[in-house]
């Protein structure tokens, strides 16, 4: 942090900040958390298995309870998570329907 930083006034603190830690305090504050049916916190890469299963709709298959979901991507939704899995593209699953390994 250097010396010349501007300070911005943090209305919901009542406090003189650097710009800088207020930028990231807002950031942080609009992450969207992301939890598995059993109320884990997900994150990027996270492993996943279903606990039901589930009809892909286009792609005419079934994925059983308990198929693992290797390294999921948050799509910025409370409930979605963006999933690569074998044979189908853009999977996008509810997370309510999976539990974090």
């Amino acid at each position: 942090m250097s010396g010349d930083e501007d300070y911005v006034y943090d209305e919901e603190s009542g406090e003189w900040m650097p710009a800088s830690e207020l930028a990231a305090k807002q950031a942080a504050a609009e992450r969207v958390e992301v939890r598995d049916a059993v109320g884990n916190l997900l994150e990027d890469g996270d492993q996943v298995t279903l606990i039901k299963d589930l009809e892909v709709k286009g792609a005419g298959q079934t994925l059983k309870q308990g198929t693992l979901i290797k390294s999921i991507r948050l799509t910025g939704d409370a409930q979605e998570i963006d999933c690569k899995y074998p044979g189908i593209k853009g999977l996008v699953l509810r997370a309510e329907f999976v539990k974090k390994r």
